[in-house]
């Protein structure tokens, strides 16, 4: 069987220096906020070339320190209106509504499955306040444009760059994380740089962010027992931060073979049941997951079951199609929604062999 992701693959290449760091860090017995977040934070901004770099304990916990920070600084109101892309996980609106914001759903382009900016323009009201793009399974928005248009209308932009660790815009020469006025990082195993647990982390060139984003995180405290803010606790662990510092050594190889995979898939899949996903070839696609779309997802689904080749669908349902987001239920997302009816991931990872990749393209061809 082809896995669709093999993470103790993945994770067993670093096995010795885990093992060697994890004794390092038990030794230490300093076990929150030690020298290993504060390491990683510090190699994060730089390779991210941001100024700041802070640590939290997961994805969701970046997006929405980084809006209520912005209410707490009064650069955003409660409910405020945030652009955001229909299609994406949960997690994007999730954080804008835990900060007390207001949503505002817009269409993706179909072809790169990002935030479309001409549907920017279309919902901008002057309720609009910010933009949260979302660079969705590790490709790049149209960062340019839409700080374009974020400018003329004096909105924030902030980055969901969850799935895109290590994308360059190679037009400004800048990754993703430093794009925006602030981006949220989720370290879940599965992205392409992956703790062995939950964490995040929040990159910005903003000082004033930062500082507040630095309270709020650990309880709204600037130092022991002494608290400014309302905050909460999420930071990042120090033993994921070990993980992390280890694994960040290898993120840009890791990305290069992924889009090496996707090159293959690109150049040798030729099936008109499939649809390949959008690509320029440029490094601005780390290639998260490989998705592609078919028009009978279920009967794909037996063919690759009947082949044991893995796969997973990111996402099967539209965010505004959740119980959780019934006030949103009545939206009409045409596009968004055939894009969940129709998308489904193949594998593809920096520890796959030449044999799985030629089966699956060979696969796929036959379909």
């Amino acid at each position: 069987m082809i896995k669709f992701l093999d993470l103790n693959k993945m994770n067993s290449r670093f096995e010795d220096e885990f093992s060697s760091q994890f004794k390092t860090f038990l030794n230490s017995g300093y076990y929150i906020n030690g020298s290993e977040v504060k390491d990683f934070e510090e190699r994060f901004a730089s390779y991210c070339e941001t100024k700041h770099c802070i640590g939290v304990a997961n994805g969701l916990d970046a997006l929405t320190l980084i809006f209520k920070a912005y209410i707490d600084l009064g650069k955003l109101q409660i409910n405020d209106e945030v652009i955001v892309p229909a299609n994406t996980y949960i997690a994007s609106m999730l954080s804008i509504i835990n900060a007390g914001l207001k949503p505002v759903c817009v269409e993706p382009d179909e072809a790169t499955f990002n935030l479309n900016p001409s549907e920017i323009e279309k919902h901008i009201t002057s309720k609009t306040k910010a933009v949260l793009v979302v660079h969705l399974y590790g490709q790049l928005a149209d960062m340019v444009t839409i700080n374009d248009i974020a400018k003329q209308n004096n909105l924030l932009v902030v980055e969901d760059a969850a799935q895109a660790h290590g994308a360059i815009l190679t037009s400004k020469n800048k990754k993703a994380g430093n794009l925006s006025h602030a981006a949220g990082f989720s370290f879940y195993p599965t992205k392409n740089l992956g703790a062995l647990g939950d964490a995040g982390a929040i990159t910005t060139n903003d000082d004033e962010l930062a500082n507040c984003i630095k309270l709020l995180h650990n309880y709204g405290s600037s130092k022991k027992y002494v608290h400014d803010k309302i905050g909460v606790n999420s930071r990042l662990d120090e033993l994921q931060a070990t993980f992390l510092n280890i694994k960040l050594n290898h993120l840009d190889s890791d990305n290069r073979t992924r889009r090496h995979i996707a090159e293959q898939y690109l150049n040798n899949i030729n099936n008109p049941k499939i649809k390949l996903p959008f690509y320029d070839f440029s490094d601005n696609h780390v290639f998260h997951v490989f998705a592609i779309r078919v028009e009978d997802r279920a009967h794909f689904k037996a063919y690759l079951d009947a082949l044991e080749i893995g796969y997973l669908i990111h996402y099967p349902i539209a965010p505004h199609h959740q119980k959780a987001l019934l006030p949103y239920k009545s939206l009409s997302l045409p596009i968004t929604e055939a894009i969940h009816e129709t998308v489904i991931s193949i594998p593809l990872s920096p520890v796959m062999t030449t044999e799985e990749i030629e089966t699956i393209i060979n696969a796929l061809n036959l379909y």
